[in-house]
């Protein structure tokens, strides 16, 4: 009898959102200790996008068909002999581990227990895929990275997309005054995620803004003008990199370890269940909700990740596989 198959999203070169598309590949059974997820969403992430492109082969290498997707929500299916901490049936979000790969962006993905964290009660499933990346992400830059106080000045630039509009939800929550830069069709919206300033960066210089305790970059260009922005002091967090200036950039993160005002972090995220379950909660207090552009049916993920590229995103764009 045949292998069961699946839907998922693929690529045989790179190139632009057009290489996408839905094919058929095995579908996976859980091994020991692994849990074997039924998707139901997942987001588009950056990072998708570079490897997509080939800008990041280096990592991905040049073998194709090559997947894509790094997080998602779902039903657990199956565990594998010795894989506790969920039953079959528990609705979950994930995050894929680096080693394994994007390939989340399919009907069924297998991953290892301590990469999953049980979905907020009430949370519908697919809204839900707008967090686990964006969200676990803003909480180890303001909490365990930038070391964020209540009162403290902060400032996130990028403020509107995915982890941009998680920062300034949780910077309210921990009690910090928020600015939030963007652009001007987004203010409004990045008011009602909690910022407290929200400023357009197209008309307003970096050196009007003031100062700041913690600055979170989500853009990854001009390190250096912002981190000039830093109270004595201050930190600096940046979760983006400048690919088209990859010499420039580092040079600003290592510049910054040596003289000036304030150092420039810059971190990947991986997380696993305890910070899952840290999201879970500041979901459960009210302190933070999904924030959703637009959901894709899986047939046009192409349509995704051309809209991410076009810049301009309000939240996340999703895609729901039916």
């Amino acid at each position: 009898m045949d292998a069961p198959e699946m839907k998922a999203v693929l690529f045989d070169r790179f190139g632009g959102p057009e290489v996408l598309y839905v094919g058929r590949v095995p579908r996976p059974g859980p091994a020991p200790g692994e849990v074997l997820v039924r998707v139901r969403a997942f987001s588009v992430n950056s990072g998708e996008l570079l490897a997509r492109s080939g800008r990041s082969r280096l990592l991905t290498g040049r073998k194709f068909p090559q997947r894509i997707g790094q997080d998602f929500t779902g039903e657990v299916a199956a565990l594998g002999t010795g894989a506790t901490g969920v039953a079959v049936g528990d609705q979950v979000w994930g995050i894929v581990g680096r080693v394994s790969g994007f390939r989340s962006a399919a009907e069924y993905v297998t991953v290892r227990p301590e990469r999953l964290g049980r979905v907020p009660d009430g949370l519908d499933l697919v809204a839900a895929a707008a967090l686990p990346v964006t969200g676990t992400t803003a909480v180890t830059a303001l909490r365990d990275k930038a070391a964020l106080r209540p009162g403290e000045r902060l400032l996130v630039r990028g403020a509107a997309g995915g982890v941009g509009n998680a920062a300034v939800q949780l910077g309210q929550a921990y009690g910090a005054e928020v600015t939030a830069l963007t652009r001007a069709a987004n203010l409004d919206f990045v008011r009602t995620l909690g910022a407290h300033h929200a400023v357009d960066h197209r008309t307003v210089s970096p050196a009007e803004l003031g100062l700041f305790d913690v600055v979170l970059d989500t853009v990854g260009t001009d390190l250096s003008t912002f981190r000039r922005l830093l109270r004595p002091g201050g930190r600096m967090v940046t979760v983006a990199v400048d690919l088209t200036r990859p010499a420039a950039w580092l040079g600003s993160i290592a510049a910054s370890a040596v003289h000036g005002r304030g150092r420039v972090r810059f971190f990947s995220g991986n997380p696993r269940r305890a910070l899952l379950d840290d999201l879970a909660r500041q979901v459960g207090k009210g302190k933070m909700r999904p924030a959703v552009d637009t959901v894709f049916p899986l047939e046009e993920t192409a349509a995704a990740h051309r809209a991410l590229e076009a810049g301009g995103v309000r939240g996340k764009y999703l895609v729901r596989v039916d």
